[in-house]
């Protein structure tokens, strides 16, 4: 089986033409070779894929018929990335700053929570009339001294 359809049917890459342009990029190699699109992939070889700044390693099992389903990958290819390399993607993850737009859709129900709780905030922070009466009342007491 080519290597772009194998990636392809392991749900490495979710369309064909995306495996094989990852191909031509040079981010995809059998062993330690760089490898073209129609390179044919047996069982036992060892793949290394270059993936949202992760390196990947894989070990085909078996050569599927067709596309699996995510249940049934880990029976064809068997994963040999490092641990370090998931979490670096994990610490990528949580760096990643969540920001909107201004003009970007609508408030999420957080968004909006947030702006309730400063508005809150807001509210109770002022005085009410009776302490202003106070608060003034006890300066000029102090300044006729």
């Amino acid at each position: 089986m080519r290597i772009d359809k194998f990636l392809w049917c392991v749900r490495f890459y979710k369309t064909r033409s995306i495996a094989a342009d990852e191909i031509k990029k040079n981010r995809v190699s059998v062993g330690n070779n760089v490898v073209k699109s129609s390179k044919e992939v047996n069982p036992g070889d060892v793949i290394k894929i270059r993936k949202n700044q992760i390196d990947y390693q894989i070990k085909v099992l078996e050569i599927p018929k067709s596309r699996l389903g995510a249940k049934l990958v880990p029976l064809h290819i068997e994963d040999k990335t490092d641990k370090e390399q998931y979490e670096i993607l994990k610490l990528r993850k949580l760096t990643q700053d969540y920001y909107r737009g201004k003009g970007e859709g609508r408030p999420t129900k957080k968004d909006r929570r947030d702006m309730d709780e400063y508005v809150a905030g807001d509210a109770n922070s002022e005085m009410a009339d009776d302490d202003w009466d106070l608060f003034f009342s006890d300066v000029n007491e102090n300044t006729e001294d």
